[in-house]
């Protein structure tokens, strides 16, 4: 039996993992991941913390591979990091840079990808042939898995659902454009939502929980503690953002005709408090074939989805590959 490596890079931590060919996790391990002090150093704890893994697994002469995924743009085909704003990287070499380090072949691919793939394969979606898979947290993205095989695109640039304009909506968002789904119904642009309101004025609980500065710490998951306790504004947002969830999903639900539909990232955490309005407005707005076989489901995985995701299309691309 062979053993891959999966590494979740992110803007804060890498998450390494260490995987057998059934998709089950043996052993992980998490580090900050220091972004400032530039891509040589990241990829010296990328390798790092996989060889220690392996060496600590006691399977280091077993491991066949590493996967990685990473946020932004990336060439998977060429192993290159072509542009990540949260990690400052640009046409950074990641898997020849890798290979020479561990002696290992290192497959990368986008970060998103690679969660819904692992959620799609092993998680929520396994057995379903048919899977889209939305990630919302900082940023909201999406990935579609037919038949265990992702979806690319011409240049690799598949899965953007974030930045679609939605009617009504004006808040700037990071790619530059204003009112874009990313805005308003990531977990982020729901707390910038929610923090806006409070500058206003408006009446909520939030402001006792975090009085002043404290501010600055509310979360997404705050926001759905509140719309526990009853607050009208927690819920006013969330409903807000499964409303242009739903009618984002539509159009995107006719074009692709996916079987279920994963929702994972912070995001995921409001649970039906989220999805009860997305399933609404997908009930009456869906053609009927399409309503009456599609379905929501939240991740399953949890951070590991992106570890496995990653480590297992490593796996199915060596194959192809060797």
């Amino acid at each position: 039996m062979s053993f891959w490596i999966g590494v979740d890079v992110g803007g804060t931590n890498i998450v390494c993992g260490i995987v057998n060919e059934k998709g089950e996790v043996l052993d992980s391990v998490k580090k900050p991941t220091e972004a400032s002090l530039g891509s040589s150093s990241v990829l010296d704890k990328i390798a790092q913390m996989s060889l220690e893994l392996a060496a600590g697994s006691g399977l280091q002469n077993q491991v066949a591979g590493i996967g990685i995924g990473i946020p932004g743009l990336v060439d998977p085909w060429k192993g290159i990091a072509q542009y990540s704003a949260n990690l400052n990287w640009r046409d950074i070499p990641l898997s020849s840079e890798l290979t020479q380090r561990t002696s290992l072949p290192v497959y990368i691919d986008n970060d998103v990808r690679m969660y819904v793939y692992g959620e799609a394969v092993y998680g929520a979606g396994q057995g379903v042939d048919f899977v889209l898979g939305l990630t919302i947290g900082t940023g909201l993205s999406a990935a579609m898995v037919n038949r265990g095989q992702l979806y690319y695109g011409h240049l690799n640039l598949a899965g953007e659902i974030g930045h679609g304009p939605m009617d009504g909506e004006s808040a700037p968002c990071g790619c530059g454009f204003e009112g874009c789904l990313e805005a308003a119904a990531s977990a982020s642009g729901m707390v910038r939502e929610a923090k806006r309101y409070i500058h206003q004025g408006r009446k909520t609980i939030l402001t006792e929980w975090f009085p002043g500065e404290r501010l600055q710490y509310l979360s997404a998951a705050d926001l759905s503690k509140a719309m526990d306790a009853g607050d009208v504004l927690a819920a006013e947002i969330i409903n807000h953002a499964g409303e242009l969830l739903g009618k984002a999903l539509v159009p995107t639900i006719h074009l692709l005709s996916p079987e279920v539909i994963i929702i994972g990232g912070g995001g995921a955490n409001a649970g039906e408090r989220l999805l009860t309005t997305v399933r609404g407005i997908l009930m009456t707005r869906l053609l009927p074939d399409y309503r009456q076989h599609v379905s929501i489901r939240t991740a399953s995985l949890g951070d590991g989805a992106g570890v496995i995701g990653s480590a297992m299309q490593a796996k199915q691309r060596h194959s192809i590959m060797s």
